[in-house]
């Protein structure tokens, strides 16, 4: 199998831009062709650019979403970014009684962030009416999320009380594993969306997520995914960005409340 070439990379680095509108940096050379690797052995191919052709050729797809699921990061955890949820039991708290409450996890992963919304709106909105939807550009990521099925070893940043109440440790072969309860489960959709793209019809929201994701985007790409995100959460309504992140110079229809924590300006 030869090398991946520079020649090579910058044809996957174009495709992945223009599927997902990610820009990979010359850096990434050494993870695109690690990544990449299993997939030239799976069709025994010789060459990165064999398998290009291959993607070309491939009229379902299928095999794109591979590749997209390969040379995408999904690393999340449970309560990530705890002050992020600690403004969302503010709002909730704060919030007239009544109305259906919906937040978005816009870069859901394997789901932790979705189901970490989910106890929260739990246990401050109990059985009013409430919703999470996760959505993500992995398909991969989101038949784990649908299964609601965990590592206990991942499991640190649930609290004891939310362990008790919205987990179920589980046993003999799933010894070290937890399951989100079905109650909750059943409260959190997941769908495959992609941001670089135009996005499925699901609604309006009074909270949206969107953490960690925008570093994969140039200045171009941020506006044009920023705009579209905005223009599905309700007036008034929070947008939370990743501690590393920030709208300066990207939108003017919302305004910083806290670092990383935006509202949309009402019409």
């Amino acid at each position: 199998m030869r090398p991946l070439s520079t020649q090579e990379f910058n044809l996957f680095k174009n495709l992945i831009f223009d599927i997902a509108g990610i820009d990979l940096k010359e850096n990434k050379k050494t993870l695109v062709a690690s990544r990449l690797q299993k997939r030239l052995i799976h069709y025994a191919l010789n060459t990165y650019s064999d398998y290009f052709t291959l993607l070309n050729d491939d009229k379902t797809g299928k095999e794109k979403q591979v590749m997209v699921d390969l040379l995408t990061t999904n690393e999340t955890y449970f309560f990530r970014e705890p002050t992020h949820f600690d403004f969302l039991t503010d709002v909730l708290q704060q919030r007239p009684a009544g109305g259906h409450f919906r937040i978005w996890s816009a870069a859901s992963s394997s789901g932790q962030e979705a189901y970490s919304m989910a106890m929260i709106l739990a246990d401050k909105l109990g059985k009013s009416p409430w919703e999470v939807v996760g959505t993500d550009l992995s398909s991969r990521v989101l038949e784990t999320a649908r299964t609601g099925v965990y590592s206990m070893m991942r499991t640190e940043g649930i609290s004891p009380d939310y362990l008790r109440r919205f987990c179920l440790k589980g046993s003999g072969p799933h010894e070290g594993e937890l399951l989100i309860i079905p109650e909750l489960r059943s409260r959190v959709t997941f769908s495959h969306a992609n941001l670089n793209a135009i996005l499925p019809n699901i609604g309006q929201f009074d909270v949206i997520f969107l953490r960690n994701v925008m570093i994969y985007f140039n200045d171009d790409t941020k506006r044009t995914i920023i705009k579209r995100i905005l223009e599905r959460l309700k007036p008034d309504g929070h947008l939370i960005v990743g501690h590393s992140e920030s709208l300066k110079g990207l939108n003017d229809s919302v305004v910083a409340v806290k670092p990383t924590i935006y509202q949309q300006k009402a019409a």
